[in-house]
């Protein structure tokens, strides 16, 4: 009985990978059966795991979710805080380019309340909040910065990013940002400061 449900667990893990990046590189949102097709499954297989399209947004969004949140925690278990805070952002920068692929039907279950938005919104903050806090006790990033500042940016550079550019555009500006957020250095004792 073990192998059966090993099996559809391998299987449902494989469709949400491929439906996230079948969601992530696609101009308007993909057919449930142009998904089977890339996953190499058929279209029975898919609904047997994901009964509607909403299922499988559902299941792929709260998936980005669950990789912004822990990848939070992850990042800085392995990195000094600032370069967490670099390596989120490409994360949060994925769950955008997601977004894109899946968002007429995303819209339509947030107007439902089948997605509690103001729900993802905290936890994404939070996720902000524990890598800032850690930066802020290193020393490696500012103290006067939010985590709704932080989330406003990056909204700001991936919209204006096109997606052609965006891995060249978007990068350059997250760069740019983390600049912003890296506490001024102070002058060195007796150094004078240019007259401008």
């Amino acid at each position: 009985m073990r192998a059966p449900r090993a099996d559809a667990a391998r299987n449902r893990d494989q469709l949400l990978a491929v439906a996230t990046r079948a969601f992530m590189s696609a101009e308007a949102e993909p057919s449930m059966r142009a998904i089977a097709r890339e996953a190499g499954v058929g279209i029975a297989t898919l609904y047997r795991h994901f009964p509607t399209r909403e299922s499988l947004v559902d299941a792929v969004y709260r998936d980005q979710v669950v990789r912004l949140t822990t990848g939070a925690r992850e990042l800085l278990d392995r990195l000094p805080p600032a370069e967490a805070m670099r390596r989120w952002m490409d994360l949060f920068g994925d769950w955008i380019a997601t977004k894109n692929g899946m968002l007429d039907t995303l819209l339509a279950m947030i107007e439902t309340g089948e997605i509690a938005h103001a729900q993802t919104r905290d936890e994404l903050l939070a996720a902000i909040t524990t890598i800032l806090d850690a930066g802020r006790a290193a020393g490696d990033l500012r103290s006067d910065v939010t985590a709704e500042d932080i989330a406003a940016s990056l909204i700001g550079i991936f919209t204006v990013a096109p997606r052609g550019e965006r891995e060249a555009k978007a990068g350059r500006l997250l760069d740019l940002l983390m600049d912003g957020l890296r506490p001024a250095a102070r002058p060195e004792p007796g150094s004078r400061r240019p007259a401008w």
